[in-house]
């Protein structure tokens, strides 16, 4: 069973939210919060898998929230929601250790597949915002880091086209290559640039200039 913590002030979105998740025979929801303080709490006392996280709740938002929970032992995925298409705290909650974010009307069927995607491993983020969300970025790109410049050529190749969402299959078939091999590629860029998934790659290369 994938444990889920809800995380939101009005209650009726947790209800209904609650009634999706535990409609599916994988997940079950193990807790729920009014807010960021209660949230760290919950996540205390239920140790869940992953915890779907409201950005802007009274007492303490889902920023705040995040950021504690994440420097827990072992820590769930966090999934942060958000009803703007363009979101800057959900970018900012991405380069501090979310799992990704979804629109709080996304389908039902998107936002259980956010979860097990998330609870895979994987990163998942509203497709409909991609590019609104971090095309703000590119107005007034920050320099690149010395990291970068430690890329080798071919790894600077791979970082653009991940960059631009290509899978690693798609990446494999352009460049010529393995899927492992490009999956080492962006193992090393992932180490090199002290990023921890592909989503927080994307908004590395929008915060640069580099996309």
């Amino acid at each position: 069973m994938i444990r889920v913590v809800l995380v939101d002030d009005q209650a009726l979105f947790r209800a209904g939210i609650r009634m999706v998740v535990a409609s599916q025979p994988d997940l079950e929801v193990v807790g729920e919060a009014g807010d960021g303080q209660e949230a760290i709490a919950v996540v205390r006392a239920t140790r869940p898998d992953v915890v779907l996280m409201d950005i802007r709740m009274p007492v303490m938002d889902g920023l705040a929230a995040t950021s504690c929970i994440l420097t827990e032992p072992n820590p769930p995925r966090v999934v942060m929601l958000t009803t703007f298409d363009l979101d800057e705290a959900a970018a900012r909650a991405i380069r501090e250790g979310a799992s990704g974010f979804l629109l709080k009307d996304a389908d039902p069927e998107f936002l259980l597949a956010a979860i097990r995607t998330v609870h895979a491993g994987s990163s998942v983020i509203a497709a409909s915002a991609t590019r609104e969300l971090f095309a703000h970025f590119a107005e007034a790109p920050q320099p690149a880091p010395p990291a970068f410049a430690h890329l080798t050529d071919r790894e600077k190749e791979i970082f653009a086209l991940a960059a631009r969402g290509l899978s690693n299959a798609e990446i494999a078939q352009r460049e010529f290559l393995s899927e492992a091999t490009v999956k080492t590629h962006i193992s090393r860029i992932l180490s090199k640039l002290a990023l921890r998934d592909r989503v927080q790659l994307v908004v590395f290369a929008f915060e640069h200039g580099l996309a």
